[in-house]
């Protein structure tokens, strides 16, 4: 059951569209359904070490985290800025590409990085997993381990709907993808702008 709940909780934490989706959704569109879940991919990856410092209540970790939150935050809003200027210029491409290896890597890595630059992502997972009815401390290792499970597989799902939804309407929107990739520039933008102001 408690497997069951982080699933959904990993799932319904993935699915507002924010930067991430927003260029999980420009890259499937322009590159493939494969790059786009290796967008999303790389998020999941991010919460689920963010997942489990809050669930194994790593305290020091989380500590030196929260005081540079300032510092992350920035690094966060500027490579935010350079996503959107760099989406908002992107060219459509005239075929598909041809995603292997080192591209691959750069699709997962990039959202990834970004993720990992909001710490308080840590004190929101300990007040869902608190509403779960798990405090830290006070679980089993095993417990530990089914929140953080739970939470990977519900966000990866949410991703591989995502990226796999897009592409069905792929060549419908294709025709599209210059005003596509303008828009998602402007969002994740905006989302830049205020993160940095936050």
């Amino acid at each position: 059951m408690l497997l069951l709940k982080s699933f959904i909780l990993g799932f319904s934490v993935s699915a507002p569209v924010g930067p991430i989706g927003l260029l999980c959704i420009q890259r499937t569109l322009s590159r493939g359904k494969t790059a786009g879940f290796l967008t999303g991919l790389g998020a999941s990856t991010a919460n689920v070490l963010y997942a489990s410092v809050a669930a194994f209540g790593f305290s020091v970790i989380s500590a030196f985290l929260l005081e540079q939150e300032f510092y992350l935050k920035l690094l966060g809003a500027i490579f935010l800025f350079y996503l959107g200027i760099k989406t908002f210029l992107k060219k459509p491409a005239d075929h598909a590409a041809n995603l292997q290896g080192e591209r691959l890597l750069t699709m997962y890595l990039s959202t990834f990085l970004l993720m990992i630059t909001n710490p308080t992502t840590i004190l929101n997972f300990v007040a869902m997993f608190a509403g779960l009815g798990f405090e830290k401390g006070s679980g089993s290792a095993i417990t530990a381990v089914s929140l953080i499970l739970g939470v990977f597989l519900g966000a990866t799902f949410w991703w591989l709907l995502l990226s796999f939804g897009v592409s069905v309407f792929r060549a419908k929107i294709t025709p599209h993808l210059g005003l596509v990739n303008k828009l998602a520039g402007i969002l994740i933008l905006l989302l830049g702008i205020l993160a940095f102001v936050s």
